[in-house]
């Protein structure tokens, strides 16, 4: 191929993927399949490797580098990424207003929706895109640059640009991102992230920039940090030069120094929130002057131009019109209200759990009630009370017989759920297997709920062991299934056997076993015979378990049904062996860490992963062994606990600082 075919190939490759792209993320209409997007983008790196003159640093190749990081360097921020202060009525709007009046002659301010996401820094030279770092402490983030080049709707390369500009905005995640998250977590029984800006906040800071791209995250710019060679005077006219380089950025209204024009502008934010496509989380005011802004100053927390309105938590009153129950893997039931429709932060809510027969019991619920309901965290549906009972109301008792399969329905030793206990119930083994080929156990991508519904329906397999018999013949017979897609499946369940046995162990959903307590008795016993044959007391000895949880294992294995799984998952090629985790340090050898709340940027999955890395445990809960508690948002009992015994407290920052300090 000569340079000038080469060139011709690379520039028609690029705008190809960059038309697919678009029908992919933006209009969610794509006309292509991932094959065919897929060779593409390698004959594209293929010839970009060979003909580098034509690499352009907004080519397709170089928004997705798909390399896996074992951390994120550290940024200082050349201009401190501040945060703002909250208030949460609009006489502390008026107040503000009135403070900036008193120092400044007839200011103007800005109005513009609060994004629900996670601040970043974005770094240009000379119109290219060098640099992309997260909040981190306001002084000290880290540099996500990758996983930032695969949001589509930052620019890589500007036209017209200054030598030099640094501009912040917020990553967020669409709510047809979360929906579509969400489901594809519930189908593989992973947990799910509480809100779009935790999934945004862990998405952002995956160490495969792949799996950030999968996500589809976007981005509003909101501020300009640094500019070389031009003039700016205000914020309107930095998001107006900003709008015409090419960034998304956050719309926005001015008013005069009117407290009243100013609550009209936040309360038309405010009607409009349910109708956006990503969340907002309150409304923020900012003096529009930048010579007025360094005249008013900051205090050693936040800037005294500008203030955050929260919006109050939405509520709404809504007939019960009944209690479903959901038969989970181990046999529990779960109570589920069903309610007439009601409008929550933008989305229509049916339908909240109960959680057991004492939270009904308490909160007095009953069938027909008027109950009051909210969105925990916005996402989240919750019962929050009875508001009133029909007259003929009687409180309502889960009932004594296993709605799917008939069987006695008991309580669960001294827990307040309530149990199932027969094994042949068909809700139990459709959700065991839902769990056995999840993301988290066995990983047998493609294997969601409804294709094991219908494996199970079709009686082509009875446990997850025969999940290892299927043929591509008989996934054929399933609605939706041509060769392609069955041998796909068989592929991903042919490469499952291939889990260590730390994964096959949670998979095999022994109850109060999760993936951490199934890593500890692997670390500590070794071997799936060393397990099997283990004792109750000496499971229990294993530091990081507890008695209930060592009575659940051996009580597993002491199961000739259990024991007969594991067989024919072995006869089937399940390979089942472990070699234990190599440490990058041994900083926290000794120390058992307990996790609590929500982080800020990591997910627990990653926190336990980075604090295992340097040697230590981590407990799912708080005892005198306790060496260190990480806390972050909404955390409760443990917390608690941790004061009360005296146990070193510590947020995320402190831990990555930990993790991160020399020896």
């Amino acid at each position: 191929m000569t340079q000038e075919e080469a060139k011709k190939r690379i520039k028609d490759l690029t705008d190809d993927l960059l038309r697919m792209a678009h029908e992919y993320y933006d209009l969610d209409a794509p006309s292509a399949e991932d094959y065919e997007y897929d060779m593409k983008m390698q004959e594209l790196r293929d010839l970009e490797a060979a003909f580098p003159q034509y690499l352009e640093p907004d080519s397709p190749t170089q928004r997705v580098q798909g390399v896996a990081s074992g951390k994120f360097e550290k940024v200082s921020h050349t201009v401190q990424m501040a945060s703002l202060q909250d208030v949460f009525s609009f006489e502390q709007v008026a107040a503000f207003v009135a403070r900036i009046k008193e120092t400044v002659d007839d200011p103007q301010f800005t109005v513009e929706p609060k994004i629900d996401g996670l601040s970043v820094s974005l770094e240009y030279e000379n119109g290219v895109f060098t640099l992309g770092s997260t909040r981190g402490d306001g002084f000290v983030g880290e540099n996500v640059t990758a996983n930032l080049k695969t949001i589509r709707s930052i620019p890589l390369k500007l036209k017209g640009a200054p030598q030099l500009l640094e501009v912040r905005g917020e990553v967020y995640m669409p709510r047809a991102s979360f929906e579509r998250l969400s489901a594809q977590q519930e189908a593989a029984g992973e947990e799910l992230f509480k809100n779009p800006r935790n999934a945004a906040a862990g998405s952002l800071r995956q160490k495969d920039s792949k799996v950030t791209a999968s996500r589809r995250l976007d981005i509003f710019v909101f501020n300009l940090q640094r500019i070389e060679g031009e003039e700016i005077t205000a914020h309107s006219q930095s998001i107006d030069r900003l709008k015409a380089l090419g960034f998304p950025v956050i719309p926005y209204a001015k008013c005069s120094a009117d407290a009243e024009k100013i609550r009209t502008e936040i309360e038309r934010i405010g009607a409009m929130r349910g109708e956006l496509p990503y969340d907002i989380d309150g409304v923020v005011v900012k003096v529009d002057s930048l010579s007025e802004r360094e005249q008013l100053g900051a205090t050693a927390k936040y800037p005294k131009w500008a203030v955050a309105y929260k919006f109050p938590p939405e509520e709404k009153v809504t007939k019960l019109r009944s209690i479903e129950i959901q038969v989970g893997r181990t046999g529990v039931l779960t109570p589920v209200a069903v309610f007439d429709p009601i409008s929550l932060a933008g989305t229509s809510v049916s339908r909240a759990v109960l959680h057991n027969q004492q939270f009904i019991t308490e909160k007095d619920i009953r069938v027909g009630d008027m109950i009051r309901v909210r969105k925990a965290g916005d996402i989240i549906p919750e019962v929050l009370a009875s508001e009133s009972h029909e007259p003929d109301a009687v409180p309502y008792q889960i009932p004594s017989r296993c709605p799917v399969c008939g069987g006695a329905v008991e309580a669960d030793g001294d827990a307040a759920a309530m149990r199932c206990f027969n094994p042949a119930c068909p809700a139990q083994i459709f959700r065991a297997i839902v769990h056995f080929a999840s993301k988290s156990a066995m990983n047998i991508d493609g294997l969601g709920p409804a294709i094991v519904q219908q494996l199970l329906d079709e009686k082509l397999i009875q446990t997850p062991a025969d999940l290892y018999t299927l043929t591509k013949e008989q996934i054929m017979t399933l609605e939706g299934f041509k060769e392609k897609s069955a041998e796909n499946l068989l592929t991903a369940i042919e490469n499952s056997k291939s889990q260590p046995l730390d994964r096959v162990i949670a998979a095999l959903g022994i109850r109060n076993i999760g993936q951490n307590a199934a890593t500890l008795l692997c670390d500590s016993l070794g071997s799936l015979d060393a397990i099997r044959h283990a004792k109750s007391e000496d499971i229990a000895a294993i530091d990081g378990f507890g008695e209930i949880m060592a009575e659940s294992v051996a009580e597993a294995f002491s199961q000739p049904d259990f024991n007969a799984l594991v067989d024919a998952l072995l006869a089937r090629g399940v390979k089942m062996e472990y070699k234990a985790k190599t440490v990058a340090s041994a900083r926290f050898s000794g120390m058992t860490f307990v996790l609590t709340g929500t982080l800020p940027t990591m997910k627990r999955d990653a926190a336990k992963a980075l604090i295992e890395s340097h040697g230590g445990k981590v407990s799912g809960s708080v005892s005198k062994k306790t060496s260190v508690v990480v806390a972050g948002d909404d955390a409760g009992s443990k917390l608690t606990k941790a004061e009360e015994l005296g146990i070193e407290i510590i947020d995320e920052a402190e831990l990555l600082r930990r993790c991160n300090a020399e020896e």
